[in-house]
């Protein structure tokens, strides 16, 4: 994913006010470098290695807020770059896979670098601020200092009078506020460039994140094809090839019978007729759930208008694809639509969905939605993560909007390109 940037619209009030606040994210900036040290020393001695696990949960979710913080600034959205956990990983691996890991050690430089050079920055418009306020204010608490008070303004400037206090006070004043209100957004835009530098992954660990998420998506991919020959395989065991058995079965019976018990053969050759026609009807299903016929003769619009007559709910469908996909990614967005439209049949409690599908700028978007009880969780087990990985496998992208009370929307993204325009 790349950063999308927007156009930031933060007044300097806003920025000064999260330069406060960085000041006070000093402390647990300081805590968190310390307990992490103390974790990877105490190692040797065991004990480090939930440290280790714990205290670099808690450093990653303060670099996500410091993450969110400089994207606000910036206008634009700062990647997480740290790696995938392994599955089943014990303790000891989980630790040396978080050490061995560069983002871990450049959160850990940013809390260094943060603690000195970036509130420096932050202090620098707190200065000029304060400092601005205070000299222009100056001639109106001179009188409170004492009769032959003498102050020297920048080292040079001596303030003796209320006279010079206005003057020198008021110019260095302005100066400095000036300063302020042109460079104190600067500031802190270099202050949350610097994060974006630190935080943000590296090209490498874009490319390493992108090989790992192939490697895992073709693994995914392989076993769901595993898996789908499997099921066809004991379709074709448990229904046609016993239906066609029991054809063959009732076609020999026929034939030995026909000759002395016409009745009998014709009841056998209707049972044959039978199961001739359940199996045929079999072998349509199980043909249609490996690539329906209509999918193929009309294309991704008409399948899709097709499943809708079939689904037990309301479902408004509107589809503007200006032309013919590959029929790869045809079938994993027919699939994916038809099993998000089971979920909501099954799962949602839903009155009415809508369908959405949208080609533009080499991607093919999915909109399924419902106005059910919310709540939709890929990780819950309802056959999202089923979707997911049958997208993945194309390199696309599904998101779950779903609060509880609805309406459920789900996103699918799959890039692609058209075979054929409508004109052709």
């Amino acid at each position: 994913m790349t950063a999308v940037a927007v156009r930031p619209t933060h007044t300097r009030w806003q920025l000064f006010g999260w330069g406060l606040a960085l000041i006070g994210l000093e402390v647990p900036a300081y805590v968190l470098m310390v307990l992490f040290s103390l974790a990877v020393g105490f190692i040797p001695l065991w004990i480090g290695f939930p440290m280790v696990i714990a205290v670099t949960t808690v450093v990653r979710r303060f670099m996500n807020f410091h993450r969110r913080r400089a994207g606000w600034v910036l206008g634009e959205e700062i990647e997480r770059p740290y790696r995938s956990r392994r599955a089943d990983s014990g303790l000891v691996i989980r630790v040396f896979d978080l050490l061995k890991d560069p983002a871990t050690w450049r959160d850990v430089a940013f809390m260094y670098v943060q603690t000195s050079a970036g509130i420096a920055l932050v202090f620098v418009q707190v200065g000029l601020l304060i400092g601005g306020i205070g000299h222009v204010t100056l001639v109106a608490w001179w009188w409170a200092l004492p009769a032959d008070a003498n102050l020297n303004l920048v080292g040079f400037l001596s303030v003796d009078s209320t006279e010079t206090a206005l003057i020198y006070g008021g110019t260095l004043g302005v100066i400095y506020l000036a300063l302020w209100w042109w460079g104190g957004p600067h500031l802190m835009r270099t202050q949350a460039q610097m994060t974006r530098w630190l935080l943000a992954p590296t090209e490498r660990a874009r490319l390493a994140n992108r090989v790992q998420q192939l490697t895992e998506s073709r693994a995914d991919t392989v076993d769901t094809q595993a898996a789908e020959l499997r099921r066809i395989e004991r379709d074709l065991h448990d229904g046609a090839q016993a239906r066609l058995v029991a054809l063959g079965m009732s076609l020999g019976m026929a034939e030995e019978t026909v000759a002395r018990d016409p009745a009998a053969a014709r009841e056998l050759l209707a049972e044959a007729r039978a199961a001739s026609s359940q199996a045929l009807a079999e072998l349509r299903d199980l043909v249609r759930g490996i690539h329906p016929p209509v999918l193929a003769d009309r294309g991704l619009d008409g399948a899709i208008h097709a499943l809708v007559l079939s689904h037990p709910l309301a479902t408004d469908v509107e589809i503007d694809i200006p032309g013919r996909l590959s029929a790869p990614v045809e079938s994993a967005a027919y699939f994916a639509v038809a099993e998000t439209l089971t979920n909501v049949a099954k799962h949602a409690g839903a009155s009415k969905a809508w369908i959405r599908l949208d080609y533009a700028d080499g991607r093919l978007t999915i909109l399924v939605g419902d106005d059910g009880r919310g709540g939709a969780d890929p990780s819950g087990g309802t056959g999202l993560r089923g979707i997911e990985r049958r997208l993945a496998a194309f390199d696309g992208t599904l998101v779950v909007s779903s609060p509880m009370g609805g309406p459920t929307v789900v996103v699918m993204h799959l890039p692609c390109e058209l075979i054929a325009t409508q004109s052709s």
